[in-house]
């Protein structure tokens, strides 16, 4: 798997919104932790349900990928957010793979100065 072009894609289904394109990235049963997530979520429904949630209640917002690292059994990757509201965000995943999806995901975000 080449993971520059994965990250690309799955960070551009983020910035679409959409839920089906991304739930193809992620294993059924994936567990996914994310600052909103205290607990994190596990499988795609609960998964389906949160990003649901999240994108109804959030404006849009445009990730950048930036660059990304190959671990053992997967890649970190630090990416950049414009937020339509004006916010910029940075953001860095831990992905852990499973068969080509991802089976763990754990998202690190912080807001950066306009």
């Amino acid at each position: 798997m080449e993971i520059e072009r994965f990250n690309a894609d799955w960070l551009a289904a983020w910035t679409a919104k959409d839920v089906p394109a991304l739930l193809e990235f992620y294993a059924p049963d994936c567990t996914y932790h994310d600052p909103q997530t205290a607990g994190g979520i596990t499988g795609h429904d609960a998964l389906r349900a949160y990003l649901t949630g999240l994108f109804a209640a959030t404006p849009a917002m445009t990730y950048t990928p930036d660059e990304v690292w190959p671990i053992p059994g997967g890649f970190c990757g630090r990416w950049y957010c414009e937020v339509a509201d004006g916010g910029r965000l940075r953001g860095f995943d831990l992905v852990l793979m499973a068969g080509g999806r991802i089976a763990h995901n754990e998202v690190y975000v912080h807001q950066l100065a306009g």
